[in-house]
């Protein structure tokens, strides 16, 4: 069974989606960041896994749900830190970030019988799950992040190491406001839209 890596930052204000703000304050972005945690976490917990790993810059907080290791993210680039969370596996892995709240347990549910890597891609260029039958470390580092190729380029150096990759849907992030206003609107019973009809109401029309 697969190891599922959770990549994520402490939602704290002022370091976490710091593109909603403005037109959210920070206390509200990272109380949209925690939501969307949270959201993917209860997802993870509720997909069938050998194991679930937060890889986490700073501390972990009650949007923790049990049965999660949790693991501090090592220095470097983004690059580094999800080829180093891969290394910390001994079998399949699948990674995905906190930015997807709307993902589900059957989007994570995969099964490496007939491939050896899944890809997800996302709207804004970027990818947010991989996914290794055998980790591999080394096809991550030196990846350009957060370009707009940044997707292409990994999933190249799948194809180019000889993997059978298998794609999964393409999702949206939640960067820009009307991220969050759109991926809200595909989960409308989570954390997350609840969270944004909070902020949102709160200081009236964004």
């Amino acid at each position: 069974m697969t190891t599922i890596l959770v990549i994520a930052k402490e939602p704290r204000p002022g370091r976490v989606k710091t593109r909603l703000t403005p037109p959210f304050t920070p206390g509200e972005a990272a109380e949209l960041a925690e939501a969307a945690l949270a959201d993917t976490l209860h997802t993870v917990a509720a997909t069938p896994a050998s194991r679930r790993v937060l890889v986490l810059d700073g501390a972990p907080g009650s949007w923790l749900p049990p049965g999660f290791d949790v693991v501090p993210q090592c220095a470097g680039g983004l690059d580094e830190r999800l080829a180093d969370a891969f290394a910390r596996c001994a079998g399949p892995a699948l990674l995905i970030g906190m930015d997807t709240p709307q993902v589900t347990p059957e989007l994570l549910t995969v099964d490496f019988a007939d491939c050896d890597a899944y890809y997800g891609p996302a709207e804004d260029g970027g990818f947010w799950a991989l996914g290794l039958a055998e980790p591999a470390p080394g096809l991550l580092r030196g990846v350009p992040m957060s370009a707009p190729d940044t997707g292409a380029v990994q999933r190249e150096r799948l194809v180019a190491a000889g993997l059978r990759v298998r794609d999964l849907p393409r999702l949206r992030d939640v960067d820009t406001v009307a991220d969050a206003h759109a991926v809200a609107a595909l989960a409308p019973g989570g954390r997350f839209a609840a969270g944004l009809a909070r902020c949102a109401s709160a200081t009236g029309p964004r």
